[in-house]
């Protein structure tokens, strides 16, 4: 989610910046049959659009979408449009059968047509979907979204009118997960037809499948509603009657309507919770984005092109960095450490339940060391016979992003051109869409980036950096590395084990190159009151669930 982030990698995001995924909640006694379940969130920017094809995130529409399944407790699939699903032996086919219960808003049933036409309608290179390569691996999605195919080729298909088929060109491991994001959800071709350019752009042209539904929006206000939904499938279940939005702009004004009984929920600074954690009403929440260094490979700059392209002058940069320092002093406290690309704690071995991140780890690399970073650098001096260079670091910071941004950057810089003499760096602050542009467009030298996990796998992570990602910015370009994500995602799809080994030696080699420096995984600090339960938080994918949400007196 994507972006789905103080760029999501900047990444578009995030795109799916993360501030905005915020949340808070309030209401009154819920054994009282006259009293409303509110809760009232905050969020740090508009919504710029409710159509899941064109979508940069879904922190906030994943409670008003729903696919086949919804993201449970931590990050596993539950129950959602689908009334049950069966695989074939050798993965390559799933067939689903929709609830026949189903309902849109508007009374429509849902129907496996409605999955058909949205698959085809996100694929379609005219539609721009910024999430269109999660489909890569169903059947023909990748020659479709590349404009090589009609996007009627895609292979999924309506047996009936509650029976979908899919098709895959290999086994995806983590297919049952990823049919739990919003983008993979059905669309209502009456509903997308009859508002045409006006679909997604206002509460009223819209209809959802959800537990909430969306009022009071009309595409660029600061303030929004979810309402139950009263044809969801499931109602039964939802017990909140209604959630109120409002943009706030910082995270002072924030915490003094959390204080004041406006708001319920409020994330806090690194400099705020120092005064708040010790508090009864303090919470952490982790999530799977994990912010790094990207070096461009191939750059516009002659020179920085051949240092950048040096191992050598990659793996100085990573031994000049704390990252324990950076995590604790600059970032703020709960930060975690990576140790790698891949985040902790995002999935475990399906043999011996050890967490990715312990078994990726590289001894001695992504740890601070100044006389190996000299060393490194001397050794890339000779190799390149550059004695020393000017650069530029690049970073996307808006009003709801990570506050830490220009802090970290500064860090960077301080200690680059302390312990590798004859390097200067200087620092280009500016939005972080413009910044993600500009890495598209090859127009940068060092980046402050980041990657949130789009679903519970580490090939979220790491099919980013393969040679052919369009997220590789950095252009790196590894034939060991490549060799092993296609194994990863193909010979060795279908068996457990030995895919989950090809993604470690993978992260392994990705941290011996450097081509990436990681350097801290994001843990939020929230004020939340302790009436608000039953609230589901997952570190990847839809990070906010409010299904089961109620307030408790």
């Amino acid at each position: 989610m994507k972006k789905n982030n103080w760029t999501k990698i900047a990444a578009t995001t995030a795109t799916v910046a993360l501030s905005a995924l915020v949340l808070a909640a309030c209401g009154t006694n819920s054994s009282s049959k006259d009293a409303k379940q509110v809760l009232k969130l905050p969020a740090s920017a508009q919504l710029d659009t409710i159509d899941i094809s064109k979508s940069t995130g879904y922190g906030q529409t994943g409670n008003v979408y729903e696919s086949f399944y919804r993201l449970g407790k931590n990050g596993k699939a539950i129950a959602g449009l689908a009334a049950s699903s069966k695989t074939s032996a050798d993965g390559k086919t799933w067939t689903f059968k929709i609830r026949k219960n189903a309902k849109w808003s508007n009374g429509d049933a849902i129907t496996a047509q409605d999955f058909v036409y949205s698959w085809r309608r996100t694929v379609n290179p005219k539609t721009s979907s910024p999430y269109a390569y999660l489909f890569e691996g169903i059947k023909n999605a990748t020659a479709i979204v590349s404009g090589k195919e009609d996007p009627s080729k895609i292979g999924i298909k309506a047996l009936d009118k509650h029976t979908v088929q899919i098709q895959l060109d290999s086994p995806i491991a983590y297919f049952k997960v990823l049919m739990a994001y919003p983008l993979f959800g059905p669309q209502n071709q009456k509903v997308v037809e009859k508002y045409g350019k006006k679909y997604g752009t206002n509460a009223k042209y819209s209809v959802y499948s959800g537990p909430f539904k969306i009022s009071k929006w009309n595409g660029t206000g600061n303030k929004w509603t979810f309402v139950k939904n009263p044809d969801y499938w499931d109602k039964k279940v939802v017990k909140l009657d209604q959630i109120n939005y409002t943009v706030v702009g910082d995270s002072s004004t924030s915490l003094d309507l959390y204080q004041n009984g406006k708001l319920d929920m409020t994330q806090l600074t690194a400099d705020q919770v120092n005064n708040y954690a010790g508090a009864k009403d303090y919470k952490t929440y982790a999530y799977s984005y994990v912010s790094y260094l990207d070096y461009n490979q191939q750059s516009k700059n002659a020179t920085l092109k051949k240092l950048y392209s040096n191992k050598a002058f990659r793996q100085a940069v990573s031994a000049t960095l704390d990252r324990k320092l950076l995590a604790k002093k600059v970032v703020g406290v709960n930060t975690i450490v990576p140790t790698g690309y891949v985040s902790t704690n995002l999935a475990s071995d399906p043999k011996t339940g050890e967490d990715f991140a312990k078994q990726q780890k590289v001894a001695g690399a992504d740890t601070y060391n100044a006389s190996k970073a000299a060393k490194l650098w001397k050794q890339a001096q000779a190799e390149t016979g550059i004695k020393s260079a000017k650069m530029e670091l690049l970073a996307g910071s808006d009003s709801g992003d990570d506050p830490a941004t220009k802090a970290v950057v500064q860090y960077i810089k301080a200690q680059v051109e302390k312990n590798l003499p004859g390097i200067t760096v200087s620092i280009r602050m500016m939005p972080s869409a413009s910044a993600t542009e500009q890495r598209q467009q090859g127009n940068w030298d060092l980046a402050l980036a980041g990657w949130g996990a789009d679903f519970n796998d580490p090939i979220s992570f790491l099919q980013t950096k393969t040679r052919d990602s369009s997220y590789n910015y950095g252009k790196y370009n590894s034939t060991e590395y490549n060799n092993l994500i296609a194994k990863a995602q193909g010979a060795d799809a279908n068996n457990a084990e030995a895919r989950w080994q090809d993604m470690v030696k993978a992260s392994q080699v990705l941290t011996k190159d450097q081509p990436i420096t990681p350097l801290y995984q994001s843990v939020y600090s929230w004020m939340q009151k302790t009436s608000v339960k039953g609230i589901v938080h997952n570190t990847a994918g839809t990070q906010w669930g409010y299904k089961t949400a109620y307030i408790e007196k």
